[in-house]
């Protein structure tokens, strides 16, 4: 029965679930219309452009999926600017400490809208440009007049003291129980540019410098940092230089992706994760359908319906019936002194001449043999056995049932002297 059709169909099968799972490996699945302002994302509000761009100019760059517990505790691992793009999940406490203690040891960040807490740590708030309009003309403060840049929906405004202690801010400003200092409270610049500001002369852009080298650079328009900005509007012009690295202190662009919610998935399962995509996806699904089609398949071809076919019973001859089949030949050849010679000639060569000393012949007669053979044999049952054959051998008589006694003697011969095999033996 040939099995090339059940490995062919397993061997597209497995194909089809390697594609699957490279497939669901090399991105993370998304909605066709996601708002969050993701490098994994190249719709018209992602950012992967920004990505693809600092990538092709051959800038070290990473999709950091992993929470900023250790940011600032990191060696091997240490980026140079952290990006958080207007994240839709806040940073918790620790994770606030930690960008905090990386800006004060020279890090750089660079956080738009809200930036997941940062740009209110840093004393600073994104609001609506102006209250009639949806946005406001901007301009740079340098010369760069001829850039074309798009309005502004929103601007920085600082944070009052009404708001600070109106909110949670309070205790990461003034620490806990309004003692002491807390995680916010150390962030005090000495010197701040505005990048870009409104006509209404409220920031953009706004870089904000700290002693130790490090930096916070805060956007208050979270869709300059989109793929339709970047398309369409010379923002890259303006915005590169801010995701360049200082020459004094060199390293990887990491864009912050965890609290965009695409979760370092390594700590799961190979089985869960795929297990996922195909519950996940169309591609999945379609998965499953073949699945379930050639497990059906399998069940029709491998199950035979009704009773069981009846068949020949064939059953192997013990040798005592070989032996008398071939006594039977030999007798109807009408030699029955050759057929017993040559039983007993056969029975010499299976026994090896390990019984009876060994004596060879040289006239093919093989009576001398069973006398050794006869003397060498204990038991009285092998050496009834050796002189029934040796009387078969000598007698001259043309008995029809002298070849089969003779055959039955070789065999009762070889079962009483053939060598036993023990289970130490090697």
């Amino acid at each position: 029965m040939s099995y090339r059709l059940e490995i062919g169909l397993t061997l597209l099968l497995a194909s089809a679930i390697a594609v699957a799972i490279w497939a669901a490996n090399r991105a993370p699945h998304t909605p066709p219309f996601d708002m969050r302002a993701s490098t994994y994302l190249s719709g018209p509000d992602g950012s992967k452009g920004l990505y693809e761009v600092l990538r092709s100019l051959g800038r070290p760059t990473e999709r950091r999926r992993t929470p900023l517990f250790t940011l600032a505790e990191e060696r091997a691992h240490r980026p140079a600017i952290l990006v958080l793009l207007n994240p839709v999940i806040g940073l918790q406490d620790a994770e606030l400490q930690q960008v905090v203690r990386f800006v004060r040891g020279g890090g750089a960040v660079l956080a738009s809208g809200w930036g997941a807490g940062v740009t209110r740590c840093t004393g600073w708030r994104a609001q609506r440009a102006s209250p009639r309009d949806d946005s406001v003309a901007v301009r740079l403060p340098s010369a760069g007049g001829s850039l074309r840049l798009p309005r502004a929906g929103r601007v920085l405004t600082r944070i009052s003291n009404e708001d600070t202690t109106s909110t949670q801010l309070q205790g990461l400003i003034k620490g806990e129980a309004g003692s002491g200092i807390g995680i916010c409270g150390t962030l005090v610049p000495f010197q701040q540019d505005t990048v870009i500001d409104g006509v209404n002369h409220r920031p953009v852009i706004l870089r904000l410098s700290y002693r130790g080298g490090g930096t916070i650079t805060l956007v208050a328009d979270p869709g300059w940092f989109t793929n339709r900005i970047w398309r369409n509007t010379d923002v890259p012009i303006v915005a590169l230089p801010l995701l360049t690295p200082r020459p004094e202190r060199p390293g990887r662009v990491a864009w912050d992706e965890y609290h965009q919610g695409f979760r370092d998935t390594e700590g799961t399962s190979l089985a869960a994760h795929t297990w996922s995509w195909l519950r996940g996806s169309s591609t999945g699904w379609a998965v499953l359908q073949l699945v379930a089609v050639a497990l059906i398949w399998l069940s029709l071809t491998a199950v035979r319906f009704g009773p069981a076919r009846s068949v020949i019973e064939r059953r192997r001859r013990s040798p005592l019936e070989h032996l008398e089949a071939l006594g039977a030949g030999l007798e109807s050849a009408d030699d029955a002194d050759t057929a017993v010679q040559r039983l007993a000639l056969g029975l010499r060569r299976r026994l090896g001449g390990a019984r009876g000393g060994g004596i060879q012949t040289t006239d093919g007669t093989v009576v001398p043999w069973l006398e050794s053979v006869e003397l060498a044999t204990r038991g009285p049952k092998g050496r009834a056995a050796v002189r029934r054959l040796r009387n078969l051998l000598t007698v001259r008589d043309r008995d029809s049932a002298r070849v089969l006694h003779a055959a039955q003697a070789v065999e009762d011969v070889w079962e009483e002297l053939r060598p036993r095999t023990t289970r130490n033996a090697l």
